[in-house]
């Protein structure tokens, strides 16, 4: 991409923003995207109307406090050269009243509050997908004191939907990274800082980031401050004592308490090697629930034996233990946009019954020929994407005020991968032969599988397919992939007796069920689309005119 249009706005000048609404509509050259504030604040200016072109980093829009003069803003582009080219929006709208936070007496740097987004040395860490909020560094190509060229791979970063490289697009020394390997950070927050370490004041930005909650320096050469902290607290001398102060209150590091909640421990249950019985990373990671029972067992006084335990008769013996499983950033997008969903869009279902004795033969036949393997699921596709241009109501989205009749055909296909599912999309599905799509879906889902997948092929689908046939599952309900009107889920095709000219056969039949977001789609256009699929499958020979 490298200029977008406005297909719409959302919000007028002069209207109230909050961070997470929907602001504007852009189509760019592979889809047309909602995008989301990420600001609180009032609009105060867009940068072309609907329908108007604006270059990537151009200013886009301003938001701040009512009245606030931005002419300097305006005249100048908002600072745009200096905004990363990653599709994160431009950061004009970081004013003294807008940021509060920022540019308070008690939180202020020293020297004066500052806009990281207007350092030139500064990377943010960008949006890469258009759901989401906060990234995990799944690893460093660079180290703190590496030279770094323009187009060179910085880190490899997890998002809710694949994991991506992110390359530099400045040029200099890696002064600073904003989070370690396997650590979280939020969109727009501190990533890294590359400059020139006897020009960069990297003690000014690290506070200023601070001061905003963005996430501390890991390992930058002059950053004392944090650094002597991590080192204070290696040197801790281990000795044993209470971790309880006597007001009742814990005595754990920070990171101890960190720690323990990633790792599910009871800090209570871990004995303390610090000062004062102050509980450290190394008693965090050399703790085990056996130890902390054998502590617990010692006795009470010097000398004094141990009363022995003795269950009652008849009473189960046993120790409760659980895991808890850091929610990655794909299942936390998984729980957002179904929610969102199942409680935005009323949904109601329709169920068939398909007699697939046809279809077992008929794939039997292709793949005799077929340079790849033909499955069901590629039938059903290919089936439905046919049905879709016959049912155009069917291959629509609600938009509020309107409801947007797609005439191209882009089937998105759910994917079990290891942290949930991912929608990889078949473009133009009515347009391609089965061996086509066998292909392409083959393909999409062993490069979703391994999270290799771009932004443009999982995003744009007009109708979803889920299809859990494989697990033997005998009939279910999905729950619609918004902005789309209807998803089918697709079952086994299971061996049964069947009713064929007055006698009793054993057949193969398949349930299809569609959800339909009751808004754009009604009972019997549901019913109608159904039938036509069903009449496909039943007679696979009229997929091929």
């Amino acid at each position: 991409m490298t200029e977008g249009v406005i297909a719409a706005w959302h919000k007028k000048v002069g209207d109230s923003v909050k961070k997470g609404e929907l602001l504007a509509e852009v189509e760019t050259d592979k889809a047309t995207m909602d995008l989301e504030s990420y600001k609180d604040g009032t609009l105060l200016y867009t940068g072309t109307g609907k329908g108007g072109k604006i270059q990537v980093n151009d200013l886009l829009a301003i938001i701040g406090a009512p009245g606030e003069d931005i002419s300097a803003l305006v005249k100048g582009g908002g600072g745009a050269s200096t905004v990363p080219a990653t599709g994160t929006a431009p950061a004009a709208s970081t004013a003294p009243a807008a940021a509060p936070a920022a540019s308070a007496p008690s939180a202020a740097p020293a020297g004066g509050g500052i806009d990281l987004s207007k350092q030139e040395e500064v990377i943010l860490m960008p949006r890469l997908s258009d759901t989401m909020t906060e990234g995990v560094i799944a690893d460093w190509h660079k180290k703190v004191g590496d030279t770094v060229k323009k187009g060179d791979i910085l880190a490899d970063i997890e998002t809710d939907k694949a994991t991506m490289e992110l390359e530099s697009y400045k040029e200099g020394k890696l002064l600073f990274i904003g989070a370690q390997k396997g650590e979280k950070i939020a969109v727009n927050d501190l990533l890294a800082v590359i400059g020139d370490d006897k020009k960069v004041n990297l003690d000014r930005i690290v506070a200023a980031a601070k001061n905003k909650g963005v996430v501390g320096p890991v390992a930058a050469p002059a950053s004392a401050q944090p650094a002597a902290a991590g080192a204070a607290e290696a040197a801790e001398p281990a000795h044993s004592g209470l971790s309880v102060s006597a007001d009742g209150r814990i005595k754990a590091s920070p990171l101890a308490k960190k720690l323990a909640a990633e790792k599910g421990i009871d800090i209570s249950k871990v004995a303390g090697s610090g000062d004062n019985g102050r509980i450290i990373k190394k008693d965090i990671d050399s703790y085990t629930p056996s130890k902390a029972a054998a502590t617990a067992a010692q006795p009470a006084a010097a000398g004094k034996p141990a009363a022995p335990a003795v269950p009652s008769q008849g009473v189960a013996m046993g120790q409760e233990s659980f895991d808890e499983v850091p929610v990655s950033q794909m299942r936390k997008a998984i729980a957002r946009r179904l929610a969102e969903s199942k409680f935005s869009a009323p949904h109601f279902y329709v169920t068939m019954s398909i007699d697939m004795d046809s279809a077992v033969q008929a794939r039997t036949k292709l793949n005799e020929t077929s340079p790849v393997k033909i499955s069901f699921n590629d039938l059903v596709l290919k089936a439905v994407a046919i049905a879709l241009k016959q049912h155009p109501a069917i291959n629509s989205s609600w938009r509020g005020e309107t409801i947007r009749v797609n005439h191209h055909v882009h089937i998105g296909v759910a994917v079990a991968i290891e942290d949930g599912l991912i929608v990889p999309v078949v473009r133009f599905a009515d347009t391609k032969s089965l061996s086509q799509i066998a292909g392409e879906v083959k393909d999409l889902a062993g490069r979703a599988k391994s999270k290799k997948l771009q932004p443009a092929e999982y995003e744009g689908s007009t109708f979803t397919i889920s299809n859990m046939g494989m697990f033997g599952v005998e009939e279910f309900t999905a729950i619609i992939n918004a902005p789309n009107a209807c998803i089918l889920a697709v079952s086994a095709i299971q061996q049964v007796p069947v009713v064929k000219n007055g006698a009793v056969v054993p057949g193969n039949v398949m349930k299809l069920t569609l959800s339909c977001d009751h808004r754009v789609v009604d009972g019997a256009s549901g019913s109608a689309f159904l039938l036509t699929v069903k009449s496909f499958l039943e007679e696979p020979l009229r997929m091929m005119i």
